[in-house]
């Protein structure tokens, strides 16, 4: 398997340790990446072929990073260079870039505002 598929999954340690999504090509698919996974607590969303709804996300994200990123700032001279340069991009994408589809705001805004408005549930105690 290619170190780039693991190396892809640095950026969500970033921001948080939920969950990976990818197609099922088989760098993703691997023992390696699954295990990689595992150990970082994050759980793999592996879509099956042809769940193109659920891939449809994921697809136009990774549009937007090679229009955004790799071919803008390119040639890349080292590994090293794209995966600094993709930590920094995954910064911008969430925390600085606006997004017309959520009101013009940075994703980790939109996501604040969400849990703010959600009702405050508590679990009552039992006398």
């Amino acid at each position: 398997m290619p170190d780039g598929a693991i190396a892809g999954t640095q950026g969500l340690l970033f921001q948080r340790q939920d969950a990976g999504h990818s197609d099922a090509g088989s760098q993703y698919t691997s023992f390696r990446l699954a295990a990689h996974l595992t150990g970082e607590g994050i759980a793999a969303s592996i879509s099956t072929v042809g769940d193109t709804l659920d891939n449809a996300l994921m697809e136009s994200t990774i549009g937007l990073y090679k229009t955004e990123l790799i071919k803008r700032r390119g040639p890349w001279r080292t590994l090293t260079d794209v995966e600094l340069g993709t930590a920094e991009w995954i910064d911008w994408y969430n925390n600085r870039r606006l997004h017309g589809e959520i009101g013009h705001v940075p994703p980790v805004e939109y996501e604040a505002e969400f849990h703010l408005k959600q009702p405050n549930l508590q679990l009552e105690t039992q006398p």
